[in-house]
């Protein structure tokens, strides 16, 4: 993985030491909460419901093991034993004091990590495919290319005060989009043209939120040199005209809607033409100097015993049900990448305490090379084992909890702090959650039913990713109650033609009544659906019609419902 240099390193230290000033200024009462409130944002700093909370930036999902170390750490010292894996790839603590907040960024730096964007109108932890490097459907490694821009817009002065947030995905697989690229400000999907030159279809607009919008294609063909300029020439055009006197407007989305998509992509082609085969461009030698750091680690040649591992999956059920969910085909013969899953009993999706971070850390040095993946389903990905040691990290990863078999499926939740520690929150979210892997214990039931995604947001600002979850579930406020609307057949695809919003069934309902509803919808499912369709393809054959005719007359009578 990529190794901070020298100037990499300083910029975090330096960071670190102006933050732990202004802190001390804002204690001694020299900065106002106000005057103190972007030098915290920009620090990953928040203040939520009960105290404040500290996102750490994860950049691409990639995280070695004495970084996670250091997390646990992190959690133990100066929070209450756990963090929190969000959907963008970070970790957030959420009970950290703010004039202890610098010591915990100096640890972060000790290891090469840092808070720095994690918060603020500026560009965002770059995220991307959990897999990349290792799948096979994979056209080109977008971790040096998330790496170069990375690099290039971390504290970059002309977007430092941006409109609002701004979020970047790179993709690069053929058959299915593993980070919600079409759902970003702006999206890169990689790939080789007929020369074997790394070009990039260019997405803008896309976002979730009040106004949920699947981004645009607004540059075919992009050359990889070309990467940052044309970036800067979209920034600067959404830095020009979006919207700041409107904080519901003032996302990129609004600005590529109001314009279309056409002129927007014009009015940047415009821009471009005054820095293109400028000082941005990325030569060949500044991308092979970040591409070092993503050379692949010592494989060697494992015992590749096809027949064990069968007799293994034969002899146990249990194991041989948790490697057809969680373990993926590798590029390299002999390898797999297995996922595990952060969806335990008793546990918020996408939370790990320390000694389970600490654990895991062991498993990343013992099968994966040291190093772990973040994805955006909340789970951790290691990317590198050997198929003949799979057996014994089922083993070692079931007795820490990690080993549920239900990677896609519909205990897989997406979920957000909610309300228990949000104060943006409607509603809560993760008794939801909780629900829903209570009433759904019976993996039998599970596995039968196939892929499914259930996405939770506890707002309108969707931390959750409902929109796109196959049942997304928003919590909303009415006079004062927490109630919970459903949209159906939202969908993450390959390419934005095939993503999709999930449609609000009707009116919202309490938050007793969910895991009901839930299970309504999904009876009805496996009553329709034809042989090896999926839940979204049985939708769209049925009819939204149908679903919502189940829902509304059982279990919940019209009067036990609140309009929203």
């Amino acid at each position: 993985m990529y190794r901070y240099s020298e100037f990499d390193q300083r910029i975090v230290n330096e960071r670190v030491v102006q933050f732990r000033d202004q802190v001390a200024r804002w204690q001694a009462g020299e900065l106002g909460d106000e005057e103190f409130r972007p030098l915290r944002l920009q620090n990953g700093l928040y203040v939520q419901r009960h105290a404040p909370m500290l996102r750490v930036a994860i950049p691409y999902g990639l995280l070695a093991s004495r970084q996670l170390r250091t997390l646990a750490d992190i959690a133990r010292t100066w929070d209450r034993g756990y963090g929190h894996f969000s959907t963008r790839q970070n970790i957030q603590f959420n009970w950290v004091k703010i004039e202890e907040v610098p010591d915990v960024l100096a640890a972060l730096a000790q290891v090469q990590m840092h808070a720095i964007q994690t918060s603020g109108n500026c560009v965002r932890n770059i995220t991307s495919d959990p897999f990349a490097g290792v799948a096979p459907d994979e056209t080109v490694d977008p971790r040096p290319y998330c790496e170069l821009l990375r690099q290039w817009s971390t504290v970059h002065p002309e977007f430092s005060f941006l409109p609002r947030k701004f979020k970047i995905a790179v993709s690069a697989s053929r058959d299915e989009d593993r980070c919600a690229t079409a759902m970003h400000d702006l999206g890169f999907y990689l790939y080789r043209d007929t020369a074997g030159e790394v070009v990039a279809d260019v997405l803008a607009g896309g976002g979730m939120g009040r106004t949920p919008v699947v981004g645009s294609i607004v540059r075919r063909a992009l050359p990889w040199r070309e990467l940052l300029n044309y970036t800067e020439a979209l920034l600067r055009v959404y830095n020009r005209y979006g919207r700041r006197d409107n904080l519901f407007k003032s996302r990129i989305k609004i600005l590529v809607r109001t314009l279309g998509a056409s002129e927007f992509a014009r009015q940047v082609d415009e821009e471009f033409a005054f820095l293109q085969d400028g000082s941005g461009t990325v030569t060949e030698a500044e991308l092979a100097r970040i591409a070092t750091g993503f050379a692949p680690p010592p494989y060697g040649a494992p015992a590749a015993d096809s027949r064990v591992l069968q007799e293994r999956m034969a002899a146990e059920r249990a194991f041989a049900r948790w490697h057809s969910r969680s373990v993926r085909a590798h590029r390299v013969p002999g390898y797999a990448a297995v996922t595990l899953s952060l969806k335990r009993a008793g546990w918020a999706p996408g939370d790990l305490d320390a000694s389970t971070m600490l654990a895991l850390a062991d498993l990343a040095d013992r099968f994966c090379f040291g190093e772990l993946r973040i994805t955006h389903e909340q789970n951790v990905v290691l990317a590198d084992v050997a198929q003949h040691e799979l057996y014994e990290l089922w083993v070692q990863a079931r007795a820490l909890g990690l080993a549920s078999p239900n990677i896609g499926l519909l205990t897989d939740i997406v979920c957000c702090p909610g309300g228990d520690f949000c104060a943006l929150a409607n509603a809560k979210s993760i008794p939801i959650a909780a629900a829903v892997l209570e009433r759904f214990d019976d993996l039998d039931y599970l596995h039968d039913l196939g892929e499914i995604s259930l996405n939770i947001s506890g707002c309108i600002n969707s931390c959750g990713h409902h929109h796109v979850g196959n049942i997304g579930i928003l919590g909303v406020d009415k006079q004062g109650a927490e109630f919970y609307q459903i949209t159906l057949g939202g969908q993450i695809g390959p390419d934005p033609a095939r993503t999709a919003i999930g449609v609000v069934i009707g009116p919202a309902f309490a938050a007793t009544q969910v895991a009901d509803v839930v299970a309504t919808i999904l009876e009805l499912y496996a009553a329709v659906r034809m042989p090896q369709e999926r839940f979204v393809q049985t939708l769209a054959r049925v009819g939204l019609a149908a679903f919502k005719s189940a829902v509304y007359t059982a279990p919940c009578t019209h009067d036990e419902l609140e309009n929203v």
